[in-house]
């Protein structure tokens, strides 16, 4: 190790070191500083409720938040806790798979540029399917190196085990099993392992650890698979080219990863498509083995990008082999300033979190969340027999899962989709007749009085609605910073019966 980070014993070296150390403080800060993110809350919410997979996502973090509370207890810190322990195993196995490419003087620069980027802050403080995604599609690297390169047969069932754990956490595992069959045609070197038992032991292996989630799928008509891919695409948007939404995909992947690291991507693809054009079988087979794991993601979503908005995290998995590729060609100019990004983006982020300087206008916020539970339960206590729900797709309803112990409600309630509430207590016959309270989210309030309005997507379902006193939340010096709109809603009339 020593030997390692000789490169990084002058004054260059001593500076990147400091900095991605003081990165790192700053994440374990983080941990007990930072309030609840909606998403937290939503997957906390799934593990209240343990079942063979979800509507929206497979069941790994499910599981993992449900281990770490049953051990530490149910806290935000410990949501946060999972997520940097399972980050912190995946930041291991990276360190592991680069030593299989790179030469060790090689190793820390991977490291420190993965570890510089903002995609391990998200990992690391929001609970998400990318949380396991990523560790398992690093088992699965590392595993695929030795069935490949090493020569180790049974590490083929290893590697089909993993493939699954992967698809358990989150769809965009298929990318592996593609990436495997795109690798061994393309390498002349290794094509005749497409006929090995082992390889096709293993896939039944990936089969059988993806077994829940087809069987929640037989069960529930399919309904993750079928929101997964065609209701996304179905969207009329779809058939159009925004130009925006290419732009947007662009800008956030500079967030995440620091513009160096985006732009060193694209200009290494640049001069190795120059290099080898179409000669496929002119690319070293370890690196062939790098782009196929990283290219089809990367350049599949850039595609796409320009008739469908790519949420940020999307593309994270193609930037284990990503990083480890571009290293070879990083330079120590371009780490410095791909470190000096990172630091002043994160010390920016520590100003943030303590102390809230730009107000955030939505509900994808960690400020007010536990104060809005206190609140909700004066209220309640005033409206004892009343249900409680909110309908802004799952975020408030999660939130008031977590803090509170009765079932909160979301968008079903007035036929809306509820995401997984559509699939939890879901026989909203139990509740008819009955009256509710129902919160709603100012995010950009103008002042702290009641709206005066008639929300009419809620008369269908009530015979009557009146407006409350809103709930407003303060920050430690009193100063409003969100708003909660609150309903009384008489005699609850539900509507089709959602499927079970």
């Amino acid at each position: 190790m020593q030997s390692m980070l000789e490169p990084f014993k002058d004054r260059y070296g001593k500076f990147i070191v400091a900095a991605i150390l003081f990165i790192c403080l700053l994440r374990l800060f983080f941990i007990g500083e930072m309030g609840m993110m909606p998403q937290d809350a939503y997957y906390s919410f799934y593990s209240d409720h343990l079942a063979l997979s979800y509507f929206d996502h497979p069941p790994a973090i499910a599981y993992i938040l449900r281990l770490f509370m049953t051990i530490f207890g149910r806290h935000v810190f410990v949501l946060k806790l999972a997520d940097t322990v399972v980050t912190l195993l995946t930041i291991w196995c990276f360190y592991k798979l680069a030593f299989r490419f790179l030469d060790k003087e090689k190793v820390p620069t991977a490291i420190i540029l993965l570890l510089s980027t903002f995609m391990v802050t998200i990992l690391s403080l929001i609970s998400t399917p990318d949380v396991p995604l990523m560790l398992f599609w690093t088992l699965s690297l590392l595993a695929l190196h030795n069935a490949i390169f090493r020569g180790k047969k049974y590490y083929w069932l290893w590697s089909g085990i993993c493939m699954g754990l992967t698809f358990d956490s989150k769809y965009t595992a298929v990318f592996l099993p593609a990436g495997l069959f795109l690798f061994l045609i393309l390498s002349p070197a290794h094509r005749k392992q497409l006929l090995s038992p082992w390889l096709w032991i293993g896939a039944v292996l990936f089969v059988l650890t993806i077994s829940p989630v087809i069987i929640w799928n037989v069960q529930h008509d399919f309904a993750s698979f079928r929101f997964q891919s065609e209701e996304r695409m179905s969207d009329p948007e779809t058939s159009r080219i925004n130009i925006f939404y290419f732009f947007g995909l662009i800008g956030h992947q500079a967030a995440i990863l620091m513009p160096v690291l985006l732009t060193a991507f694209f200009i290494l693809l640049y001069k190795t498509f120059k290099q080898y054009k179409l000669r496929i079988a002119s690319v070293p087979a370890e690196e062939l083995f790098l782009l196929c794991f990283f290219l089809p993601l990367f350049g599949g979503f850039i595609l796409i990008s320009f008739i469908y908005w790519i949420k940020l995290n999307w593309i994270m998995p193609a930037y284990i082999t990503g990083i480890i590729w571009v290293t070879k060609f990083f330079n120590k100019k371009w780490l410095k300033a791909q470190v000096g990004f990172a630091l002043v983006l994160h010390f920016a982020l520590a100003l943030e979190v303590i102390f809230y300087l730009v107000p955030v206008n939505s509900n994808d916020t960690w400020v007010g969340w536990k104060q809005l539970a206190q609140k909700v339960e004066t209220v309640r206590s005033a409206y004892p027999n009343n249900f409680i729900f909110s309908a802004d797709g799952y975020k408030t309803s999660a939130v008031l899962n977590f803090y509170m112990d009765e079932m909160v409600y979301s968008s079903n309630i007035i036929g809306q989709e509820g995401l997984q509430f559509d699939f939890v207590n879901n026989d909203l016959e139990t509740l008819k007749g009955k009256n509710a309270l129902f919160f709603r989210s100012d995010p950009r309030f103008k002042n702290v009085e009641k709206a005066n309005d008639q929300p009419n997507y809620l008369l269908p379902y009530f015979d009557g609605v009146k407006e409350l006193d809103p709930i407003i939340i303060t920050d430690r010096n009193g100063k409003t910073i969100r708003k909660f709109l609150v309903y009384e809603c008489m005699n609850y009339k539900p509507g089709k019966k959602l499927n079970n």
